[in-house]
Parts: C-alpha cells; structure tokens; sequence
C-alpha cells in the first residue's frame, strides 16, 4: 500500500482539488465480470486507505449498481474529506415487458432500461436520482455522459442529442453549477475530436477523456489538450490503460478499447515494456503516472474489481521514474517528442 500521501491538484475551472488518482467505478457495474458488494465495498475501503479521495461514477454503470455500492461505501465519511463526481445523459426506468432482462455490455447490474435524455427535466430528474442511489445528498462535479459517436454509433444521433441539450439541457447544468449544488460541470468522452463542439458551444469547467491520452494515444495533444488549456480548461483521464493492455503488458488475449489487441498494437507495447523493464519500472506505473505530466490533467481514474488490483495501482503510482525511461521511449519513437512528461 502507498507510503506517501496522494498528491491533489486543481481540477480545471471547478475550483475543487482532487487526489491525482482516483477510483473509476464502471467496473463495479459488473462490466468486466461480476463483482460480490462485499469485494466492491473492501475495494472502495482499499483505496479510500492509500490515499484516493476522489470518486467517479455514473447511472449507467451497472444500470445504478455502481452508484448504489460507491454510496453505501461513502455516505458515513466526512462528506468534507472527498470529492464525487456523477453523470447525465441516461435515465433508468423499469423495463415496460416481463420475461428475461437484455442487459447488453453489462455482465451483471441491476434490471432496469435506460433511455437517453439531455433535456432540462431528464438533466434535473438524473441528477436527483443519483443523489437518491448514493444516500448522498450532494455531489462536487456533474459530467454530460457519452455524447459521442463512441455511444451513439450514427452521427445524427450525436447531432439530435446535443442539439437538445443545447436548447434545454444546458440551462439546468447552469442552474445547478449558478446555485452552488454543483462546484463544476464537465463532459465524459470517449472520442478524439469531440471536445472543440463542446468548447464552442458551452462554458465548460472540465473534461474526462476515457482512453485517448494514454501511452498508446496522445493525439489530443495537437489541438484539443491546447484549446482546453487557452480556456483553463481542466482534464480527468479514464480509461489509462486503454481497457487493458497497459496493465496486462502484451500478453494472448490482451483487450485495447474493448477489443482484443491486434499485431500492431502487441508489438508496440512489447516494445514499451522492454524499455520499462530495462529501467526497472513496471509498465503500470509508466501508464499511470504519464498523463500527469500534462498540466491540465489533474487526475487519473483507473478502475478495479479485486482489492489486489487497487492496491497495485496504487503502488504502481507511487513508484520511482527515471526522466531517461521517458527519454528513451522518445528515442525510441514510443511517445511523441512534444509529449509532456512528469518531472
């Protein structure tokens, strides 16, 4: 378990400091494989004991299975000492026809439908059924969930949904961030090239980019990370690993983004992993601690479904990097030049 205490930073606009790593909690919506409420509830307590002091959630995650084990863990602490972060953009309702419940990516969860809603009334009733399922009546940061082409496949889905929440939703975002029930509000993407529509259209304070600025993915950098930092605009990474492979190293059955890795991504990070090792740093910790290196990021948010995993990356965090392990994947072509490294 970590030693030394976890670093906090400014998350963009929001005025609110996070711990530079954070718990992620698709996982805890079975989306990997099942996880018992004992093991979810002994994982949360796991990192909450080395240092991480901010959660992110989401109504979709488990269908609320997430949201209700986060909370169960969470509501008896000093509401003070964490910062929580919660999501809109899905509201959960009964299923309308009896027989077998369809849960599609989730391995498990809870037997309830989803349906999209960005409007005013689905921002405000997601909102306040998420405080419902945490037992926690207040969270920090509120984040516009997977509008993207990632989530939405056809881009005139993308269109119909920003467009409502454009004319609607938006104004109860402003509603809740103006009246002070929210410290920030963000959008959680999936996609490179999704933040600028976001920028241009909306007084964002952040953004939680899943998997795309990561040891594999760093094109961000040629224009959204700089836009974001013109406006002050902060980032969460999600998604550190790119689903997997970052942890597992090149191994048979690795999975990147969901997918089993192909060829070219193997040898790459056989490639990554020998340079890691032969400066004696874990490939975990090379994967997590590269995105701080940037100054708009302010924290990293892997998840877990065993408390052997959040402790490992929790010490995979805390472990020692050599500037030369940077400087030979730069050499070695491994990572862009223009990178920004942790010091």
């Amino acid at each position: 378990m970590r030693a030394a205490p976890i670093g906090v930073r400014r998350l963009g606009r929001t005025g609110v400091s996070v711990s530079e790593i954070g718990l992620g909690t698709a996982p805890l919506g079975d989306v990997f494989d099942k996880v018992c409420d004992e093991e979810a509830a002994e994982l949360i307590a796991a990192g909450w004991d080395g240092g991480v002091r901010y959660y992110d959630t989401s109504p979709w995650y488990g269908r609320g299975q997430a949201e209700h084990r986060l909370g169960r863990a969470l509501y008896r602490r000093a509401r003070e000492d964490y910062v929580l972060s919660t999501k809109i953009g899905r509201l959960l309702k009964r299923p309308l026809k009896p027989g077998p419940f369809e849960r599609g990516q989730w391995i498990g969860g809870l037997d309830f439908e989803t349906v999209f809603d960005y409007g005013y009334d689905g921002v405000m009733r997601s909102f306040e059924d998420s405080l419902q399922r945490l037992g926690i009546n207040r969270v920090d940061l509120l984040l516009v969930h997977d509008l993207d082409s990632f989530s939405h496949r056809h881009q005139a889905a993308v269109d119909a949904y920003f467009n409502q929440l454009t004319v609607s939703g938006w104004r109860a975002l402003a509603e809740l961030r103006d009246s002070g029930a929210i410290k920030g509000i963000g959008a959680g993407l999936n996609t490179t090239g999704s933040i600028p529509r976001f920028l241009d259209a909306f007084d964002m304070d952040f953004f939680l980019l899943a998997m795309r600025y990561t040891l594999l993915e760093t094109d961000v950098l040629d224009g959204e990370f700089p836009r974001c930092a013109e406006r002050g605009v902060g980032i969460v990474i999600g998604g550190g690993y790119n689903s997997g492979i970052l942890a597992t190293g090149a191994v048979p059955g690795a999975m990147y983004n969901y997918k089993p890795a192909g060829p070219e991504i193997l040898a790459r990070v056989a490639k990554i992993e020998a340079v890691c090792k032969r400066h004696g740093v874990p490939l975990a910790a090379a994967a997590l601690q590269f995105p701080l290196g940037h100054p708009i990021v302010a924290s990293i948010i892997p998840g877990a479904i065993k408390v052997g995993q959040v402790e490992r990356n929790l010490g995979a965090f805390a472990h020692p990097i050599p500037a030369a392990l940077w400087a030979e994947l730069k050499h070695e072509k491994l990572l862009r030049a223009d990178a920004p490294t942790p010091s």
